[in-house]
């Protein structure tokens, strides 16, 4: 192209400029002296840019056109830049220099940003927390303005707390909750990888020489244990302290050993209860001492026992009483709430989360009440069916097995009743042999999971009411089973532990006693495990396969 084709070319384009220019600035003669001084993020928040005029100028023309207009303008504005001559460019005017700032700044402009309009902090928060954490990654990097809210602290306390990283703690106790959330993610993942690979340290609690273990029970990693010798212990295995406690009677008179066998154990965050042969119930506060707050007789044996997780409420079945016991607000131990059943009491949980007044379920053969301490009320949820083989409860619901008529008449099943309703929502299962343990309090929203005589641990989707995985998994009973939402962990009446995941449908690893297993507790870094035998009385046939029971009666399992 000649210099005069060049100049012809210049003169036209700037006379469409200026005639596309001319209504603009008669209606916004002000809208550059904005743009200049217009801050580069939100108000409230971070630093403001110095203004550029040439730039304000062009963004101001080009923000003005219809798209399809910016994009051919633009492209013509690049082709006269790039034909214009070195000598050219040295003979243009003052005009001819602010059409160049013009053409460089519209090059430069790829995007509008989102945030261009006055939208108050506090609302674009309120926009960002409905995004995952990768969605908020790809936000930061849009523009500088975006990152700021991006990476603000409230987003990552959000995600932390969804998510149950450091559920206990404040928006105030860190200083950088992105990288706290990538710290916890990245240790989780790492206590993944050692579940799966069965990497970690096994530990052997201490025993009690000449004694057989009765019951066990844990919760948040603090384990107690009851003996045949009268003997209970605590230990608190997250401080890789093994060498517990003895929790001493109040009968001081007794000689260690001569106590009566002991036949339930509970532990909570506050308290520990244990139960004896001759009926007599001792409570303990573990923050106040070894010796038991409250001792409470029973005029016969204590079949069954139940301590709340949430607060500080006892339940025990003794012939056919229930009795609740609570301290009231002066700290003195009562009965909340007496009880009387027609039939020999079994099972017996607390319901969770109840409020003020205590709620307990207790299956009495073919009869299950609902047993609520405000009233004193016994409400009756089943009757007149087969006897009820386990029992757990949830904030709202109630699952339980019960026995089948045989394969020609009708299956053992799993009966899930709406505690609210007080009735039946699920029938689940119909197979041959009885169901021995269901766990529904630890298990993920919308499942369950239980185990069977036949050695089966079976997945129920109580949406559906189908069994969406059913494993193979012991060649006895399956005695004890616990899951959360990847992995299941069952034991078995042969002494064998295993560690699925049920996701792939795959057994990671498993651990052998040789004894049932009656107590399994996992949380994210261990997994407790108790072998507790049927016969409590020792033998002095076999010292030698006694010793080995001591030694294997508990194990503990860290990540």
């Amino acid at each position: 192209m000649d210099d005069c084709s060049l100049d012809e070319f210049r003169r036209r384009w700037q006379e469409e400029l200026a005639q596309a220019q001319a209504p603009r600035k008669r209606r916004r003669p002000e809208a550059a002296e904005r743009w200049a001084r217009r801050p580069e993020v939100v108000p409230g928040r971070g630093e403001q840019a110095s203004g550029d005029p040439a730039l304000a100028q062009g963004l101001l023309e080009g923000a003005g056109r219809p798209p399809a207009a910016r994009a051919t303008r633009t492209e013509g504005q690049d082709v006269a830049s790039r034909s214009r001559s070195p000598l050219a460019r040295e003979g243009a005017g003052g005009g001819e220099q602010l059409v160049d700032q013009l053409i460089r700044d519209l090059n430069e402009m790829n995007d509008v940003p989102f945030f261009d309009i006055q939208l108050p902090y506090e609302l674009a928060i309120n926009i960002f927390q409905y995004l995952d954490r990768k969605e908020l990654g790809r936000c930061a990097q849009v523009s500088k303005t975006w990152k700021v809210i991006a990476e603000d602290e409230v987003l990552w306390y959000r995600l932390c707390q969804q998510e149950g990283h450091l559920p206990d703690s404040s928006i105030s106790d860190y200083s950088c909750w992105k990288l706290i959330f990538q710290e916890c993610r990245a240790k989780e993942h790492m206590l993944r990888t050692n579940w799966k690979n069965r990497k970690g340290a096994v530990s052997e609690l201490e025993h009690i020489p000449d004694a057989v273990l009765c019951d066990v029970h844990s919760h948040d990693g603090v384990v107690i244990a009851g003996y045949t010798s009268g003997d209970v212990r605590v230990w608190d295995t997250r401080t890789w302290d093994y060498v517990a406690p003895f929790l001493e009677s109040e009968d001081e008179e007794d000689e260690p050993g001569m106590q009566p066998n002991v036949s339930f154990v509970r532990i909570n965050s506050s308290l520990a209860v244990a139960a004896y042969e001759d009926g007599f119930l001792n409570i303990w506060d573990l923050r106040t001492g070894k010796y038991p707050v409250h001792r409470f007789e029973h005029d016969a044996r204590i079949q069954a026992l139940a301590l709340s997780q949430d607060d500080a409420t006892v339940a025990t079945a003794s012939a056919f009483d229930v009795v609740m016991l609570s301290p009231s607000e002066e700290g003195y131990w009562q009965i909340a709430a007496e009880f009387e059943v027609p039939k020999l009491v079994q099972y017996l949980e607390i319901v969770p989360e109840t409020g003020r007044y205590p709620v307990a379920v207790a299956a009495a053969g073919d009869l299950m009440y609902l047993l609520k301490a405000e009233d004193s009320a016994r409400t009756l949820l089943y009757a007149h069916g087969p006897p009820v083989t386990c029992l757990d409860v949830s904030a709202n619901q109630v699952a339980f097995g019960v026995q089948g008529l045989g394969w020609v008449y009708e299956g053992s099943k799993i009966l899930v009743y709406s505690l609210e309703a007080g009735r039946r929502l699920l029938k689940l299962g119909n197979v041959l042999r009885d169901f021995t343990c269901v766990n529904l309090s630890d298990s993920p929203p919308n499942l369950m999971v239980s185990g069977n005589m036949d050695g089966r641990v079976r997945i129920h989707d109580l949406r559906s009411g189908n069994i969406a995985l059913s494993l193979s998994a012991h060649q006895l009973g399956v005695s004890a089973v616990q899951m959360d939402d990847w992995k299941i962990v069952s034991g078995g009446e042969e002494g064998l532990v295993s560690v699925w995941d049920y996701r792939t449908n795959q057994k990671l690893w498993e651990v052998y006693s040789g004894h049932p297993v009656q107590h399994i507790s996992f949380s994210s870094h261990s997994l407790i495990t108790a072998n507790v035998p049927y016969q409590t009385v020792m033998r002095n046939v076999d010292l030698d396969s006694f010793t080995t029971h001591r030694r294997n009666w508990e194990r503990k399992h860290r990540c």
